[in-house]
């Protein structure tokens, strides 16, 4: 399984994420500058600048149409996907959650209210994923707290304390019944999306970074290792920076795949299921195309 190895990022890779159709992979990391990939052959197809901060997250609509980034500079930009030119920025937005529509972008949105704000008190939130039918939000914190919010009242509709440390990732699976959530405490877990009910567990020896759900068969993968502040010039098989292939019934890990050196801060599953994609602190975005024994793998029940 050799990976294509996708390079324009001067520092560490914050967040990768695939458009719906999976023909684009669009990338994050601790420079200011997002970029936009084609996943078949690892064309950089262009850069998004303007930011003057890290961008931690990113995320893209389902027409990519638009494209969304978050940064250190305390500013969210909205991007025209086609010519990479900025169409909007909100900033300094106190510690809450605001959703606004994006649908009709002009300059007047930069002054008009949010659709609906929802204040963040007590501990922060450091993840953050629609519900089913875009109807509740999820949000994962920094105490390891997931709260499920009404997006029409702005309520909380439930809560869930599963993890003991930050949930760094949380990610749908293709039919928004699950959710899966990365957390620092070296676990990955896997929620119902409806009512938050805890469905299983995959256990490592290692802070887990990122998480995602196979869309075609009952896999996931985590992305992870030790903390960027605790990697000196250890290997990388001694700081564990692999993707590890767990089962998704069985919680039981198959496979892993190495190369990173340093940390996995951001994994993603092609839409098709046939390849996944790995983004590293060594600033390497990693796109690998399964080989068929992956698809004739099978557990013995």
């Amino acid at each position: 399984m050799k990976p294509l190895m996708l390079h324009g990022h001067e520092r560490a890779i914050t967040q990768i994420k695939y458009n719906r159709e999976g023909d684009l992979l669009f990338s994050s990391s601790k420079d200011n500058k997002p970029n936009v990939w084609y996943s078949l052959n690892g064309e950089r197809l262009g850069t998004f600048n303007g930011h003057q901060g890290a961008v931690w997250c990113i995320d893209v609509d389902w027409t990519t149409t638009r494209f969304m980034s978050g940064a250190g500079d305390n500013t969210f930009r909205i991007w025209d996907c086609e010519t990479g030119t900025e169409i909007d920025k909100a900033m300094g937005h106190n510690c809450e959650i605001f959703i606004m529509d994006v649908r009709n972008v002009d300059e007047s949105l930069s002054q008009a209210d949010p659709i609906l704000k929802i204040p963040i008190i007590g501990s922060r939130v450091s993840s953050m994923l629609w519900g089913a039918l875009d109807e509740t939000l999820l949000t994962g914190h920094e105490n390891g707290e997931i709260i499920q919010w009404d997006i029409k009242t702005g309520k909380k509709l439930q809560t869930a304390k599963e993890h003991e440390n930050l949930i760094n990732d949380m990610q749908m699976s293709k039919d928004s019944s699950m959710f899966i959530t990365a957390s620092k405490d070296h676990t990955a877990k896997l929620f119902d999306s409806d009512n938050l009910m805890l469905l299983k567990t995959y256990k490592t020896e290692r802070p887990v970074n990122s998480a995602a759900v196979s869309p075609i068969l009952e896999h996931v993968v985590l992305g992870g290792g030790q903390d960027a502040m605790d990697v000196t010039t250890t290997s990388a098989r001694v700081g564990k920076f692999d993707s590890r292939f767990f089962h998704l019934v069985f919680e039981e890990e198959f496979g892993r795949v190495k190369g990173h050196f340093g940390p996995i801060n951001s994994v993603a599953f092609h839409p098709d299921g046939k390849s996944y994609s790995s983004g590293g602190e060594d600033g390497y975005v990693r796109v690998h195309n399964f080989d068929p024994s992956y698809f004739e793998y099978g557990f013995d029940y």
